[in-house]
C-alpha cells in the first residue's frame, strides 16, 4: 500500500529568482552612462560646457564608487592593456605638450570615459550589456525624434543651442535647422547629422541582436528599427553610408566563415573579404567624385582634404611624440582659435583620427592607436566566426551577441576615416568596453566574469580569485 511521505525528495515550490532592486539600480546607472556617450554633444547643447563637464565628470566619480562597492569578478592581469598604453602615452604628453592646459582637460575626458567602458564591462554580463545599450539607443533615438517634432511643431523655426531662437551666421551654429518636413539633413539632440547617423546604425545593429536573442516584445523592437532606419536616412551622412556598406561586407563574410567544417575552408572566404575589401577602397578613391556627387557631397569630403594638409603639416614639425594630446580641440585655446576656420567656426577635429593622432601624439601615438584597433578587431573577429568551446564538445551554438563587436569595429574604423568621434565619447567607450568584456568574458555565459548568468540574475557571486 502506497504511503504518502512528509519528507518529499524535491524542494518545496518557490517563485522564480528576480533581479535585486540593488542590481536593477546599477543597470539603470549603465544605462545612463552609455546614453551619456551615445548622445555625446547634446549636454554641451542643452545647459553648455560647465554643467556638460559637471555631469560628466560627477558620473565619472559616481561608477568608481560604484565600482569599489559592488566589486564585480574582474581579472585585473585581463585589462587592455594596449589600451592602457595608449592612455598613458596620452597622459605623458603632459610633459611635451604645446597646450597643456587644453591636454589636461581632455586627458580628464579620456580617462572617464575609458573608467566607465571597464566599469559597464565589468559589472554586466553580455546579455545585460546588449539590452542596456539598447535601453539607451532607444533614448538617443527617441529624443531625437521628438526633439526635431518639437522644433518643427512648436518653435517653427531654426534652433540655436542652449534653446535660443535666432538668427546665425551660418546654419553649421544651429542646433536644429527645423529640416523634419522640408526633407533636408536632420541633426537629432546631438546637433550634427554626421554624430546622429552613426548612432542610428548601431542602433540598428543592437536592435537586430536583440530579435536574434528571441527578446520578449520584438514587435517593438521592429518599430524601433524602423525608426533608426529612418533617422539613419534623414540623417544623409556619406561617411555613415559607406560605415553601412562595411557593415554589410563584415556581416556577410562571418555568416560564411561560420558555415566552414574546417580552418582551411576558411581561406576562400579570408581571400574573397580581401578582395571585396581592397577593391572597394580601390573603388571609393578612384571613382570618388561620382559616388560623393551622386550622395550630395563634394569630393574632398566638405573641405576635409584642406583640414588634413594643415594638421599633417603641423604634425611634421614634431613628427615622432607630437605636440601633445587633445581631442577634442579647445576652441578656446590660442593654438587652436582660428587656426583651420570651415563656415566661418574654428575647427574642433581633423575629421580623420589617424591624421589627428599624427599630429597630437606622432608617429609614436599611431602606433599605438594602430595596436589597440587591431587587438580590437583581431578579438572581435575570432569572437564571432569561433564556435564557442571550452571542453570536448565542439557543437554549441553560436550566439548573436558575439557579432556585435566586430561589427562595432566596422562602424568605429570607417567614421575614423572621415572623423575623429571614434577617439572619444561612445566610439572609444564601445571599443573600450567590448575589447575589455571580450578578455574577461570569451564566451557568453560562461567563466568567471559571467558566473552563469548570476549577477543578472541578482544571485549572489563569488569573487574572482
Amino acid at each position: 500500500m502506497a504511503v504518502h511521505s512528509k519528507h518529499p525528495a524535491s524542494a518545496p515550490p518557490a517563485p522564480p529568482v528576480r533581479e535585486k532592486t540593488g542590481h536593477l539600480m546599477l543597470r539603470g546607472w549603465c544605462i545612463f552612462v552609455m546614453f551619456m556617450a551615445l548622445s555625446g554633444t547634446a549636454w554641451v547643447h542643452a545647459f553648455g560646457e560647465p554643467i556638460a563637464a559637471a555631469i560628466t565628470i560627477a558620473g565619472g566619480v559616481l561608477s568608481v564608487i560604484l565600482w569599489i562597492v559592488v566589486r564585480p569578478p574582474f581579472q585585473w592581469r585581463r585589462l587592455p592593456w594596449f589600451v592602457v598604453a595608449f592612455v598613458a602615452l596620452a597622459t605623458l604628453s603632459l610633459l611635451w605638450s604645446a597646450w597643456p592646459q587644453t591636454t589636461a582637460l581632455t586627458l580628464l575626458l579620456l580617462w572617464i570615459t575609458t573608467i566607465q567602458a571597464l566599469f559597464v564591462g565589468s559589472v554586466l554580463t553580455w546579455r545585460e550589456l546588449v539590452r542596456a545599450a539598447a535601453s539607451a539607443l532607444k533614448w538617443v533615438m527617441a529624443l531625437s525624434l521628438l526633439f526635431e517634432v518639437w522644433v518643427a511643431v512648436f518653435v517653427q523655426a531654426p534652433l540655436l543651442p542652449g534653446f535660443v531662437v535666432g538668427q546665425a551666421d551660418d546654419p553649421i551654429e544651429y542646433w536644429s535647422r527645423n529640416n523634419l518636413f522640408d526633407g533636408e539633413r536632420l541633426q537629432g539632440i546631438m546637433g550634427n547629422a554626421n554624430l546622429l547617423a552613426p548612432v542610428a546604425l548601431l542602433a540598428i545593429i543592437v536592435f537586430g541582436i536583440r530579435i536574434a536573442l528571441r527578446a520578449p516584445r520584438r514587435t517593438l523592437l521592429w518599430g524601433w528599427i524602423g525608426l533608426s532606419a529612418f533617422l539613419f536616412f534623414r540623417a544623409s551622412s556619406a561617411t555613415a553610408y559607406v560605415a553601412a556598406a562595411g557593415v554589410v561586407v563584415v556581416l556577410a563574410t562571418v555568416l560564411l566563415m561560420r558555415r566552414a567544417r574546417r580552418p582551411h575552408e576558411r581561406t576562400k572566404y579570408y581571400v574573397a573579404y580581401a578582395v571585396v575589401g581592397i577593391g572597394g577602397l580601390a573603388a571609393l578613391f578612384l571613382l570618388r567624385d561620382a559616388i560623393f556627387t551622386a550622395l550630395g557631397r563634394s569630393a574632398d569630403l566638405t573641405g576635409r582634404e584642406e583640414i588634413w594638409e594643415a594638421v599633417l603639416a603641423r604634425a611634421a614639425e614634431r613628427p615622432w611624440f607630437g605636440w601633445g594630446y587633445a581631442t577634442p580641440w579647445a576652441p578656446w585655446d590660442p593654438a587652436f582659435d582660428g587656426w583651420i576656420i570651415d563656415h566661418g567656426q574654428t575647427v574642433l577635429q581633423a575629421h580623420n583620427m589617424w591624421v589627428d593622432i599624427r599630429m597630437q601624439l606622432g608617429i609614436v601615438g599611431v602606433v599605438a592607436t594602430a595596436l589597440v584597433y587591431l587587438a580590437f578587431v583581431w578579438r572581435s573577429w575570432f569572437f564571432a566566426v569561433d564556435r564557442p568551446r571550452w571542453d570536448l564538445r565542439a557543437d554549441r551554438p553560436y550566439s548573436p551577441i558575439t557579432l556585435l563587436p566586430t561589427l562595432v569595429g566596422a562602424i568605429v574604423l570607417v567614421q575614423g576615416l572621415a572623423e575623429s568621434t571614434p577617439l572619444l565619447l561612445w566610439g572609444w567607450m564601445f571599443v573600450v568596453m567590448l575589447g575589455a568584456k571580450i578578455k574577461q568574458s570569451p564566451h557568453v555565459g560562461e567563466g568567471p566574469a559571467e558566473q552563469t548568468l548570476a549577477i543578472e540574475r541578482g544571485e549572489p557571486t563569488k569573487q574572482a580569485p
